[in-house]
């Protein structure tokens, strides 16, 4: 990072809404505990996460990648309705404490319900379409994600992917070995085509793709 990306992010943290304690708290933790802390969505996202919760308003929210509960916990401040609840899934059980530690010391654990598993399997054991869908876990499995949400994705509901620039690799020549890459690539390509939708990319940090269903 230059300083002249560093002072902007600063610039635009000074002038967004606040980070709430407990979320400053958990980012600090991440950074000092858990390896890859970059994978927290962090300050500027969660405020945007807050707001498109906000702004959708939904009764149901899926969250596909847990990871610490930032997120989780960012998106359940935006929801309005009463009987509004988030099932967020991790795959990784060692991150479960930390999540569990900090949900339960906020003032949303009982509209946030953690999964411990893979998102495949447990998306099929929670009852309801959704609305509101955040996508940001295991990237090979992307394409996979998109095709099982979609039928159960209300009309006029959301999706918004993460990670879907991948640190500029989706315009680079990818090796033939590059999993990960390859499946963001095809996540792209199936909601580029994908008429049923309405769909921006947003290049915020590593991209994000709002989608919203016809």
């Amino acid at each position: 990072m230059d300083y002249q990306t560093f002072d902007m992010e600063e610039y635009i943290g000074e002038h967004i809404d606040a980070e709430p304690a407990l979320l400053a708290e958990l980012d600090r933790y991440t950074h000092t505990h858990v390896l890859a802390p970059r994978m927290l969505s962090g300050h500027l996202q969660g405020r945007l996460l807050k707001m498109l919760v906000r702004m959708a308003n939904p009764r149901q929210v899926l969250e596909i990648g847990t990871f610490t509960g930032y997120s989780a916990l960012c998106m359940a401040e935006g929801l309005l309705r009463p009987e509004a609840h988030i099932h967020t899934i991790e795959i990784d059980d060692e991150l479960e404490p930390i999540i569990t530690r900090f949900v339960s010391r906020s003032a949303f654990a009982d509209r946030i319900t953690l999964h411990i598993g893979d998102a495949l399997s447990i998306m099929g054991e929670i009852q309801g379409d959704f609305d509101f869908v955040f996508i940001d876990g295991n990237k090979r499995d992307y394409p996979a994600y998109y095709k099982a949400v979609m039928p159960r994705l209300s009309s006029g509901g959301y999706i918004v992917a993460d990670n879907i620039l991948w640190d500029g690799k989706v315009v680079e020549p990818v090796a033939h070995n590059d999993g990960q890459t390859k499946a963001i690539l095809e996540f792209n390509d199936l909601v580029a085509h994908d008429d049923s939708i309405e769909k921006v990319i947003l290049p915020i940090r590593d991209g994000l793709t709002l989608i919203r269903k016809k």
